[in-house]
């Protein structure tokens, strides 16, 4: 193809790189990217990307931006809050690259709209913050053998892979073979992250997306790459493609996608409604503490820099450490 004398300014810092050059940058320009999930690894990865002239890039998130995602999620900004993530992130790739097709996806991957919605582009992002999506995003690129570019963030650490079966590594199943149960694992919200953390994992699956369509260098394939952010340490574990995979092995099992939630055991409610009959609900609190009359006493047990958040006015504080 002919570049442009506006492409060619754009992208000179590309073309000039004997390992990119004229027609590396030309793959750049037909790759398609998928990336699932518009928060703090989406953010960094599709910003790079579109700066690096990928030429279609596909967002997939229902969520709306939230004052408490601005830490971190810097493809949005203050004025965005409550607007949808994907229309945010649209706008910005579009102010970085005029030149990119950005396609949104206003949606909820589920088991009924992925393969249809994976099916056109070349390589996928894993930017997801939750076990049922991230299963489910590894068994439909492994059914449509797309590479998966995992990355995943808590606190001060992060992790990155690239799953791809097809090229001879293995699938995130063949890594943690079945979920965690529900609640073991705290999430973002509830363990907090720091907030440069999503732009350095994010950057390291931008630079192995980039790699695959160029097909340069040494892909994280067959390698799980972890980072400590207090400690500034990487560190590699070597990954093998395991042969009982329930759905990348020599037998599998799984042909077809299965439901998620129930596979990570989410939204299963008790048999017995009174199983947990030590807890009560906010309202139920709030007509306790209400109840002047009542002889109960009341003790915040939570750690001190939750306590900043939410303050109970009235209610002694001693955290469960001490």
């Amino acid at each position: 193809m002919m570049f442009s004398e506006e492409q060619i300014n754009r992208y000179a810092r590309h073309i000039i790189l004997p390992e990119v050059g004229g027609k590396g940058q030309e793959k750049l320009l037909d790759a398609r990217v998928l990336v699932i999930g518009a928060g703090g690894l989406g953010s960094p990865v599709s910003m790079y990307l579109a700066a690096a002239g990928i030429g279609k890039i596909g967002i997939v998130d229902f969520d709306v931006v939230d004052y408490s995602n601005l830490q971190r999620q810097i493809i949005h900004g203050t004025d965005d809050v409550d607007r949808p993530k994907v229309q945010s992130g649209k706008e910005t790739l579009n102010s970085i690259n005029p030149e990119v097709e950005v396609i949104i996806h206003e949606t909820m991957l589920t088991s009924d709209n992925a393969l249809e919605i994976i099916k056109p582009y070349d390589i996928v992002v894993d930017g997801t913050d939750n076990f049922p999506t991230r299963y489910l995003t590894n068994d439909a690129c492994v059914l449509l053998k797309k590479p998966n570019v995992y990355g995943s963030i808590f606190r001060f650490e992060g992790q990155a892979s690239v799953f791809a079966p097809e090229l001879g590594g293995p699938c995130y199943r063949c890594l943690y073979p079945e979920p965690p149960p529900p609640g073991m694992v705290p999430s973002c919200a509830e363990g907090g992250v720091l907030g440069v953390l999503p732009g350095i994992i994010g950057c390291i699956q931008a630079t192995e997306i980039i790699k695959l369509a160029l097909g340069k260098g040494e892909p994280l394939i067959n390698r799980l790459m972890l980072y400590d952010a207090l400690d500034m340490k990487f560190r590699e574990l070597k990954l093998r493609r395991d042969p009982k995979c329930p759905i990348c092995g020599e037998n599998p099992t799984i042909t077809e996608l299965v439901d998620y939630q129930e596979f990570c055991g989410i939204g299963i409610e008790p048999e017995e409604p009174g199983a947990h009959p030590d807890e009560v609900s906010v309202r139920d609190l709030k007509v306790a503490m209400d109840d002047v009359g009542k002889d109960t006493a009341f003790l915040d047990v939570r750690e001190y820099d939750e306590v900043e958040i939410a303050r109970i006015h009235g209610v002694p504080v001693i955290d469960l450490g001490e």
